[in-house]
């Protein structure tokens, strides 16, 4: 059995979390934590999910995670730095879900997985973390000759842009192909910007509706289309891949894993 404490419990993805770990006999939810002043404080985390009471209140005390043996964190890219170093005070492994780090909050991660073990990837789904393999692997088989483009939808409230998952597409198909990414990349089109440079990696965002998140590749050349793409109809599909990914990293030796070392992929 894997104890997990989520961080962000009130949350979209933290409420699909409790949800999803009364299907899995392997993990139990022991501790659920949010922001200090948040409205949803005091509240059932179960209850709060629709699943009925679980006994396990929403709190602000990072010590309520003490009985953990790994914390699970959807919250807020400026809140992973005091995230990861409140599991670090704890010896806690940690599954962090949370997209749009800038250098500096990336940085603090990466100083936390030299003292515990953290799974940190932009889309938790299995699905789309085999999008990932897929797409390297087409990439170092069909090579610069073929255009590629990365368009991603989610819903109106997301906060970052381009998503994450469609980040992590393009680095995988500059690896693919053997290209430095930051090079490569691209973020939409406007005005008179001239012929499509070769091994560009073209990424759109789309914010529209409820949408969870679609993902779509497009490999192009003369005479034919290749599209590999993923539909998220629910968070719950995150929320399980996050799920294994703590039962996977408690126990793990300090260090920074991705789902692709989850899944066996990497």
């Amino acid at each position: 059995m894997t104890n997990i404490a989520i961080l962000g419990a009130a949350g979209r993805m933290g409420q699909a979390l409790v949800r999803c770990a009364g299907r899995l006999a392997a993990v139990r939810v022991v501790a659920a934590l949010e922001q200090t002043g948040h409205a949803a404080l005091g509240r059932d985390a179960g209850t709060l999910a629709g699943v009925g009471h679980l006994g396990v209140p929403l709190l602000d005390t990072a010590d309520a995670a003490g009985g953990a043996d790994a914390l699970v964190d959807f919250t807020f890219h400026t809140a992973a730095p005091g995230n990861v170093a409140q599991a670090c005070r704890l010896g806690k492994a940690m599954v962090l879900g949370t997209t749009g780090l800038d250098r500096d909050e990336t940085r603090a991660v990466r100083a936390a997985a030299a003292r515990i073990p953290i799974v940190w990837s932009p889309n938790m789904s299995l699905g789309v973390n085999l999008l990932f393999a897929l797409a390297a692997r087409a990439a170092a088989v069909l090579g610069l000759d073929y255009d590629v483009e990365i368009i991603e939808t989610h819903h109106r409230h997301k906060q970052d842009a381009p998503s994450g998952t469609a980040l992590r597409l393009a680095e995988k198909i500059a690896e693919g192909r053997g290209q430095n990414v930051a090079d490569a990349l691209t973020h939409g089109r406007t005005g008179f910007v001239g012929e499509r440079p070769r091994g560009q990696i073209g990424v759109h965002a789309v914010r529209a509706g409820d949408a969870v998140g679609d993902h779509t590749v497009i490999f192009a050349t003369e005479g034919e289309r290749l599209e590999l793409g993923h539909h998220a109809t629910s968070r719950d599909a995150l929320a399980m891949g996050a799920l294994h990914a703590a039962i996977w990293v408690a126990g793990r030796k300090p260090g920074l894993y991705d789902m692709q070392d989850v899944l066996g992929l990497a």
